[in-house]
């Protein structure tokens, strides 16, 4: 089994961040994903509070993967696994979201998953590279959002 490791802290609350990850539709406005594949996704939730067992396709490129959702703690952690990806299988992922020690919120996002023969070396340094850039873009896109949301 193979890792990766991502965290990024956001001057946003938990409750900015979860409501960018509970709905599939933001990602790609904060991700390393180009689109929501919605005619390959099942289960999403038309208020953008995708449930869990909701599968989330996205498109990167030409290649769409797809995520199960597995498990939701309000406004704290997410869990999901792969419902389907040509490079990797048995992958589980976590993403948690901590206060932050001088306010806003730690995003902690890491997962296992087993490369396709082959693709071991090639997907360790993609998944931690690409996974990085995940927490860094939602943490500064919710950073951005809650400062355009505030009133002086």
């Amino acid at each position: 089994m193979e890792s990766y490791d991502a965290s990024a802290t956001s001057t946003a609350s938990a409750a900015v961040i979860w409501r960018l990850l509970i709905d599939a539709r933001t990602w790609p406005d904060w991700s390393t994903v180009d689109a929501l594949v919605t005619e390959r996704s099942s289960g999403l939730d038309p208020d953008g509070r995708d449930p869990v067992g909701a599968v989330r396709a996205f498109r990167t490129g030409r290649i769409v993967t797809g995520e199960r959702l597995t498990g939701l703690d309000e406004g704290k952690r997410m869990t999901y696994e792969d419902a389907f990806n040509w490079a990797i299988r048995n992958y589980d992922a976590v993403i948690d979201l901590v206060p932050a020690a001088d306010g806003g919120t730690v995003i902690h996002w890491y997962g296992t998953y087993s490369a396709r023969w082959g693709l071991g070396w090639l997907m360790q340094a993609v998944m931690r590279r690409v996974m990085q850039r995940m927490a860094d873009g939602l943490a500064s896109y919710a950073t951005a959002l809650s400062s355009s949301t505030k009133t002086p």
